[in-house]
């Protein structure tokens, strides 16, 4: 999904508000989003760039299904080569260019001569694969077609992506090339599948791309403007209603779109004007949009397709991963949703007058809107199709419930173009999808050479070496340093490309015997951390997108975003001590004492949430003088904290305090 696609309009409920346009969007998403600093076409040569982004998604849907080429090194190669054509068509080379139809002389060299290595590899794959490192025992020119295409991409991912994963390929290539030989670098980095065509790619071009084009799809059928509604019916009339709509249509939305960037702009046109008319601040409602839209890549069963690429790394079935998140994803949630509330009553807020809201017997006729959704988890949760082939059937079946969509609002006398599948729709969908597989593919190939580094050195051992070093052997001391990894590599890098290079480079390093956290609760760690990058400061972009909707400060609007969402920043520990919280039990524990510890884990880390959450507000039954407030975060981590002492400690704690406040609360309306 490209970010640069959503139009920001107000409902005629918020007219009264100030709010952001299309342009104002756009304006802070170019300083701070290298993905939306696109090139302008119009008029023929826009509809020439138009067909080729057509003409690539239909191909790499085709090569997804059909598996031609048959040889993996020609299928990839091609795949990166045609990555490099549409994103050095797209993406310039600085920001601020403004001029349509243009691109300038040295972009169509660096285009062409950086497609040529790539596409020379695949026409020659099988001779590649016969001389091995011959290829490489002289400075010839397999070697220098090999340096050009790595220049190329780099140079791309700087355009498209941004600098930090850059910086730290840089090191890593500096470090490679002064221990290993240079022949045998470039042949691994390029000739092999330990760099550039290395797992993240291949995953990229076998599973990711074809759910970034069911995602596009799905955006076009009106499911969008079903989930606001359905959450306007849910919670839309309760105290700050506005806000909860939020939370939960973004956190719907979010699950099928894959960016928590777009996913701000496209729910955020609606909610944050909605939150603002209520009497949210600005930079906070802009802040409930982005912390529950990031959270939509969480969401299970899509999980923005994540979970897709979680269950290859790991090795185990997609619904078992789609299991495994619902409670984390649930406490993430609800305590956004606490937090929404706590302000609500803080500021005396109202909800929506129930007249205003849609009437949930007029929505039940159009649940025909989610079956793409269940197609598809079913598809792959009974493993009766491969995961391309569930995404493409249900890109399929999308297509048909969006024209059924047509017919039943023609016989309802509603006219909303945003609900009208049409034939150009069917084309923006290719379009988008194509146009939205470039960032991702390059990070991918980035996380390819990253990964290369590592192993063609044999780095993963002294870097796992040296953070058991630093940490003393404990685990929270190493969590800790792989979270700031996470966030600083996810600044600006798509989820799924992050994820890639964490669980190349951090996710070992945790599951290390001496630091010994499970695999799936390493796996679910670095994700969640790459995820939240997108609201924490400094490049908190999900953040700048609310706030240029919602005409609030930057960083205020971060700041507020990190403080909904702390439950991101805290269930990833629970879980990492505590795996039962993903379903990971240990062996020979009967089913009804599993049962008793989830339901356990669940309370009481809801329970550390409210607190925590009532802690950061300063407003419970009446505002929260600072002594109590540092107690319930205490108490608050104390039952988060995998301990049966430490929750009974935290309850004491929580509970008092909550008692005070309701007694202190009555005492005053009755005074």
């Amino acid at each position: 999904m490209d970010p640069n696609e959503k139009k920001v309009s107000t409902q005629p409920a918020a007219a009264d508000v100030d709010v952001g346009s299309a342009a104002d969007v756009d304006e802070i998403m170019k300083k701070y989003d290298k993905e939306s600093n696109t090139r302008i076409w119009r008029g023929a040569p826009g509809l020439i760039v138009r067909f080729l982004g057509i003409a690539f998604s239909c191909y790499c849907i085709f090569s997804t299904l059909t598996g031609i080429p048959t040889l993996p090194e020609t299928k990839l190669n091609i795949f990166v080569a045609l990555i490099l054509i549409m994103g050095y068509l797209h993406y310039p080379i600085k920001k601020g260019v403004t001029r349509a139809n243009y691109i300038p002389i040295y972009d169509w060299v660096i285009m062409i001569v950086g497609a040529v290595p790539f596409l020379y590899f695949a026409i020659n794959a099988n001779d590649v694969i016969k001389q091995a490192t011959r290829l490489t025992a002289t400075v010839n020119h397999w070697v220098i077609l090999a340096i050009i295409g790595v220049l190329a991409l780099m140079e791309l991912c700087r355009r498209c992506v941004g600098v930090p994963i850059l910086g730290v390929l840089g090191v890593l290539l500096v470090y490679t090339f002064y221990n290993v030989r240079f022949g045998k670098v470039i042949y691994d980095l390029f000739y092999t599948s330990s760099g550039v065509i290395g797992t993240p790619i291949n995953t990229c071009q076998k599973y990711i791309v074809v759910f970034i084009i069911f995602g596009a799809f799905l955006e076009r059928t009106g499911i969008s403007n079903f989930f606001i509604n359905l959450a306007n019916c849910a919670a839309g009339s309760s105290a700050g209603g506005p806000a909860k709509v939020a939370v939960i249509s973004s956190a719907l939305c979010g699950m099928v779109s894959g960016s928590s960037v777009g996913n701000t702009v496209t729910t955020g046109s609606v909610t944050i004007p909605m939150m603002k008319r209520t009497g949210y601040k600005g930079e906070f409602a802009g802040a409930v949009e982005a912390a529950a839209s990031t959270g939509g890549q969480i969401m299970p069963p899509i999980m923005g397709a994540a979970a897709f690429l979680m269950s290859e790394y790991m090795g185990i079935p997609y619904a078992s991963v789609a299991l495994k998140a619902i409670l984390p994803a649930v406490l993430y949630f609800t305590g956004i949703y606490i937090a929404v509330h706590l302000e609500a009553k803080k500021l005396g807020l109202k909800g929506i007058p129930r007249e205003e809201l849609p009437k949930f017997r007029r929505l039940l006729p159009k649940m025909y809107l989610l079956l793409p959704l269940v197609v598809l988890v079913v598809l792959v949760s009974t493993q009766s199709r491969t995961m391309q082939s569930s995404a493409a059937i249900a890109i399929l079946v999308t297509i048909v419930v969006g024209l059924i969509n047509n017919v039943v609002n023609k016989s309802a006398g509603i006219d909303d173009p945003a609900e009208k599948f049409t034939v150009g729709k069917f084309f923006d969908s290719l379009e988008a999808g194509g146009k939205s597989a470039v960032t991702v593919a390059v990070a991918c190939a980035m996380a390819g050479l990253v990964a290369g580094c590592i192993t063609t050195t044999g780095l993963a051992s002294t870097l796992i070496t040296a953070i058991v070093k630093i940490s003393g052997g404990q685990a929270i001391i190493a969590l800790f340093l792989t979270m700031i990894c996470c966030i600083i590599l996810g600044m600006g890098v798509p989820t799924t490309a992050n994820f890639c290079i964490m669980a190349s480079t951090c996710a070992p390093i945790l599951m290390d015997k001496r630091i010994g956290i499970p695999q799936v609760a390493a796996f679910f760690f670095v994700f969640y951390f790459g995820i939240v990058a997108d609201i924490t400061p400094p490049v908190a972009l999900a953040a700048y997108a609310g706030s240029a909707i919602a005409k609030a400060p930057p960083m205020k609007t971060a700041l507020n975003a990190t403080r909904l969402a702390i439950a991101a920043f805290v269930v990833p520990y629970i879980f990492a001590f505590n795996p039962i919280m993903l379903f990971e039990f240990p062996d020979g524990m009967g089913t009804a004492v599993k049962i008793l510890e989830s339901v356990l884990i669940v309370v009481t880390s809801l329970i550390g949430l409210f607190g925590i959450a009532a802690a950061l507000n300063g407003f419970l039954y009446r505002s929260i003088n600072p002594l109590f407030r540092v107690l319930m975060v205490a108490g608050g981590l104390c039952m988060m904290v995998p301990d049966h002492v430490t929750d009974v400690i935290g309850l004491v704690v929580v509970g008092c305090i909550v008692v005070f406040q309701r007694m202190g609360a009555k005492k005053t309306a009755l005074s």
